[in-house]
């Protein structure tokens, strides 16, 4: 199974560990939406697609069966992540987009 694409939505009003949303494309065939991007005590982690039981609970809607296929998803989308980031927004110049790199990596660290 092929990772094909990967789409980053970065959250505007950023909470303390919620950074953005991503979706992802399997094969050019199937999608995963709502993955979460989440600044943990070890640093950035992606979190699958979940929903809230009637107990309270959270329980997956979509998760990898296999370690190895984890790690690729989250390797691929915080790199997706850490893309769009680095990116320019329209009202930034071009002198600040290093600083938005900076803050990235205080974000990862």
């Amino acid at each position: 199974m092929e990772i094909t694409e990967v789409r980053v939505f970065p959250v505007s009003h950023r909470d303390e560990r919620l950074l953005a949303f991503a979706t992802i494309i399997f094969d050019n065939c199937f999608v995963v939406r709502d993955l979460r991007i989440i600044r943990g005590n070890g640093g950035l982690f992606v979190a699958m697609p979940s929903r809230k039981r009637s107990d309270g609970t959270y329980s997956d809607v979509a998760h990898p069966l296999h370690a190895d296929l984890r790690q690729r998803i989250e390797e691929r989308v915080i790199a997706a992540f850490q893309e769009e980031m680095a990116k320019p927004t329209v009202e930034e110049k071009p002198a600040s987009a290093s600083a938005k790199v900076e803050q990235l990596h205080k974000v990862a660290v």
